[in-house]
């Protein structure tokens, strides 16, 4: 009989990060060897990783399905644009500050948002993100309907521009790939399992199911305002259609869902998947949404796990493990 033993870490989960590891240190290296275009599409797909990971959270884990996301990433769009532009606040150290507004954004948002379930919550979430919206079109300050352009960074060269929100995306991964396990590792992770699983039987079991919820949706805005900063600083131009739009969600919807909701491994398969999809087939316009529409409605009914799930049903294979699994002792 094999002697078993329990732990977290297998050898492909230390292929994985090895792997992570890799990618971080090529990332922050690209300055040095990469060229202008390519540097911005890996600011892009960090952004869509970072994105898909925090809409995971909130949706995988707290139960909290959100279709207004876009709010927080407005906000804190703007907030950056308004301390760099009219408060001569350095752009990048503004990407730092700006995520107060996601914060003041988010805690009177779920005050109104806590009471409601299921669709009311979802469709709650979207008329906070629409009446966002419709405040930043009619805000002379914010530019209006026409936004605004990040003039501030003007005084930077090009090439520092480009390492400065490269470095700030791959902070960004960083920040929310990083925090995202250290947190699901922690026993508030067993707790949001233990919520995500049963709510009521984690309650009765003395899991404060409010607080944390909370506590989810918080860290969620602020890691999703982040997104925003690091999106629109690359972009260098807002506008109310562009920093509210309902399509970033739409976007976190079809990463999450195809890639695997409930795991971290699926947001990242998600992400890149859509990249590549967004890179060969964006110019058929209408088409091609509507082409992943339906591919998000199909792994819904039939492979409810998401490309992970599937893969997962058919090997023992964790990338990012979180809990620890009873396995063969190594000889």
């Amino acid at each position: 009989m094999n002697p078993m033993t329990i732990a977290r870490q297998t050898t492909g989960s230390r292929v994985a990060f090895t792997i992570a590891a890799g990618a971080m240190l090529a990332m922050v290296s690209m300055p040095w060897w990469s060229d202008s275009g390519t540097i911005r599409s890996v600011v892009e797909l960090a952004c869509y990783i970072s994105l898909a990971l925090m809409w995971n959270l909130l949706a995988g884990y707290a139960g909290l399905v959100s279709v207004g996301q876009q709010a927080f990433m407005g906000v804190a769009g703007y907030a950056l644009f308004v301390l760099a532009n009219r408060w001569d606040v350095d752009p990048f150290l503004a990407v730092g500050l700006c995520l107060a507004a996601p914060v003041l954004l988010a805690v009177p948002s779920y005050a109104l948002l806590r009471r409601l379930e299921g669709p009311y919550f979802a469709i709650g979430t979207w008329v906070i993100a629409e009446v966002c919206r419709l405040l930043a079109s009619n805000t002379e300050a914010l530019g209006s309907s026409s936004g605004m352009t990040l003039r501030a960074m003007q005084q930077y060269a090009p090439e520092v521009r480009e390492t400065g929100v490269l470095w700030l995306a791959a902070a960004m991964l960083l920040l929310t790939f990083g925090g995202t396990y250290l947190l699901l590792r922690s026993r508030h992770g067993l707790a949001l399992t233990a919520m995500r699983d049963n709510a009521v039987a984690a309650a009765s079991q003395g899991v404060n199911v409010g607080r944390l919820k909370f506590m989810v949706f918080l860290a969620a805005a602020v890691g999703t305002g982040l997104v925003g900063a690091v999106y629109y600083l690359n972009a260098l131009r807002l506008s109310p259609n562009a920093g509210f739009d309902p399509n970033w969600t739409s976007i976190a919807i079809f990463m999450v869902m195809v890639g695997g909701i409930g795991t971290l491994e699926g947001p990242l398969i998600g992400a890149l998947l859509y990249f590549a999809a967004d890179r060969l087939f964006s110019e058929y316009g209408a088409s091609y949404m509507v082409a992943l529409g339906l591919l998000t409605l199909v792994v819904a009914l039939y492979a409810r796990g998401g490309l992970w799930g599937v893969v997962t049903a058919r090997v023992d294979w964790h990338w990012f493990p979180t809990r620890r699994r009873l396995m063969p002792q190594a000889r």
